[in-house]
């Protein structure tokens, strides 16, 4: 039996290349915002779609997965600006997406995961682990998705259960293009990752052998900027 993988964020960007690179090896359920797109890669891959809000995710959403090998949280956003700029509102949106969301599913989804002896990876930044002027409530955000990582980690290792944290640095993708349009300077995607690079990290995290669990990986641009 092939395993089953759950990717959210997987419309676009990062999460696309991680279904890409898992679809040959695994059963997909694709989790995405753009319901349009999703539904032309699940097509495309024979993958199942999951259109859920995952601010509002319910037992419901979850029915039916009694066994769920992988579990990759690729979903975010990234609100930017000084701390004296930044409402209430910018912070409760980012950390109801980047880390109550994820809390939520992932702890929904136990069950199945420890039935599988699953994996949890989740897609960070290199802003979990420095945060930088106009970076505050994204990195804060990031932050606490690495405690929640941690955490997790040695809740679950009597359960068999194995949980990875990706620290790459910038990727060229469509959240990229509006930071930078927010930090005022040129795109140049040749200086980012490429969402496929991610991807390779993810793979590597999942097909490490049994004796060796990959709890962490930092990922930065060859020829680019470090953060």
């Amino acid at each position: 039996m092939r395993p089953t993988a759950l990717i959210t964020g997987a419309s676009r960007g990062v999460g696309e290349a991680i279904a890409r690179a898992l679809a040959p090896g695994h059963d997909l359920i694709l989790g995405g915002r753009d319901r349009a797109r999703l539904e032309r890669l699940c097509g495309e891959l024979g993958a199942r779609p999951w259109p859920v809000e995952l601010t509002a995710v319910t037992e419901a959403d979850v029915a039916g997965i009694d066994r769920l090998d992988v579990l990759v949280h690729s979903a975010g956003i990234a609100r930017l600006g000084q701390v004296a700029d930044l409402p209430a509102e910018a912070w409760r949106e980012t950390f109801e997406l980047n880390v109550i969301a994820v809390a939520e599913l992932t702890r929904l989804l136990l069950p199945a995961l420890r039935a599988a002896g699953g994996h949890v990876v989740l897609i960070n930044s290199g802003s979990g682990q420095r945060a930088g002027a106009g970076w505050g409530c994204y990195a804060a955000s990031k932050f606490a998705l690495r405690a929640f990582a941690d955490a997790l980690r040695l809740e679950e290792q009597p359960h068999g259960v194995r949980v990875t944290t990706i620290y790459p640095g910038r990727i060229d993708t469509d959240m990229q293009r509006a930071v930078r349009a927010h930090e005022g300077g040129p795109y140049e995607p040749d200086k980012y990752l490429s969402p496929e690079s991610v991807a390779r990290a993810v793979l590597a995290a999942l097909e490490a052998p049994p004796d060796a669990h990959i709890t962490e990986i930092t990922i930065r641009p060859a020829g680019g900027r470090l953060n």
